[in-house]
């Protein structure tokens, strides 16, 4: 994928803007990504990873930020999608000076783009770039933030699974069902926590051996196994994909046990396609970008002053919004995941629009 045309160049990607971002005293690379702006200024995280190389990290960004474009839209907020990377290892290169550095291209934007953590990036590092730059979120408390927002993304993931689960078998309670979840980070350690309170069994992996030791020591009940292969082909009935994107692909969908995914990971559908393979082989998709925009509803938030019970009040809505996308597919005959994408489309579309009705400061 280039900056302008999809792989192959027949198809414009659609962004608004890509800045590309270089200090070399502080070893910053970073590529900011703009897909929309049509509800607003575009609001998506920080993504800290050593990719393998350019492309790869160019790929990534372009593809974040409209899958936060889609997010921002269905969570009913009046944002656009936008998205950042940071080339690197955070363990080795992230610092002071790289991540004041990235402030300052953020703050050079003008509010097109408001700023977030992701993977690789955390609330210490928000409040190091917010000393450069006013639009970021996902501040700590102690800077007047909305803290973690991990939290709320795995009680949005957890809202939509009940959706699905409501659509699936009648009932919108994990009780007694046995949910699979690769990747016990953030968000999947309070996933886990809602999903045994629910009554449901969980079986996870991750490929950090920390993660395996916390599972033992805080909820011995969790079953782990060694990787991913093995969870999905296991006797589950929910695949809860929690790391990074790409985890339902010509590969993993042929073997999955699971009849319901939903899961926290971000571009869970490797290519266009994907979601008609689910769907032929009866297994019913929560779209990601819908029942994970919890993280982004919680720092939204914190732009108008942060209130968690506020937050997580319309964190809770995923769980009406998801069915309302089950629902709509199952009438129009497609696929989960073309149903959201219709919505948010219209979305973009008809509230856009009104962005031609000048008001008079805007003149």
């Amino acid at each position: 994928m280039g900056v302008f045309s999809t792989a192959g160049g027949t198809e414009p990607t659609g962004h608004e803007q890509v800045v590309f971002c270089s200090d070399q005293q502080s070893g910053l690379r970073a590529i900011i990504a703009i897909y929309s702006t049509a509800l607003g200024p575009a609001l998506g995280g920080t993504r800290f990873y050593p990719y393998a190389n350019e492309e790869d990290a160019i790929h990534d960004v372009l593809e974040l930020s409209r899958g936060m474009a889609y997010k921002n839209a269905m969570a009913g907020l009046d944002l656009g999608g936008g998205k950042a990377v940071i080339w690197g290892d955070p363990d080795r290169d992230k610092s002071e000076p790289l991540l004041r550095a990235y402030g300052r291209f953020v703050e050079s934007l003008g509010g097109r783009y408001y700023t977030a953590c992701d993977v690789g990036t955390y609330v210490q590092d928000m409040d190091m770039v917010a000393r450069e730059t006013r639009f970021v979120t996902g501040r700590s408390e102690a800077h007047g933030g909305a803290g973690d927002s991990s939290v709320l993304t795995a009680y949005g993931v957890f809202q939509g699974m009940r959706a699905a689960a409501e659509h699936r078998w009648g009932s919108p309670s994990l009780a007694g069902r046995r949910v699979g979840i690769a990747g016990l980070g953030k968000v999947g350690k309070h996933l886990t926590r809602h999903l045994l309170s629910d009554g449901a069994q969980v079986v996870a992996t991750d490929v950090s051996q920390r993660a395996f030791e916390w599972a033992r020591e805080t909820y011995p009940q969790v079953d782990l196994v060694d990787d991913v292969t093995a969870l999905i082909t296991s006797d589950i009935d929910v695949y809860a994909p929690c790391a990074l994107g790409g985890a339902l692909n010509d590969d993993t969908v042929p073997v999955l046990r699971a009849t319901v995914v939903a899961g926290a990971a971000n571009n869970q559908l490797a290519h266009p396609g994907v979601e008609k393979l689910l769907d032929e082989r009866g297994v019913l998709y929560a779209p990601d970008y819908v029942i994970n925009s919890g993280g982004v509803i919680q720092v939204a938030d914190e732009i108008e002053g942060f209130n968690f019970e506020r937050a997580k009040l319309r964190a809770g809505k995923i769980y009406d919004t998801t069915r309302q996308i089950l629902l709509l597919a199952q009438e129009e005959g497609v696929p989960p995941a073309v149903a959201a994408d219709r919505m948010a489309d219209r979305r973009m579309a008809e509230v856009g629009r009104l962005r031609t009705i000048r008001l008079r400061h805007e003149r």
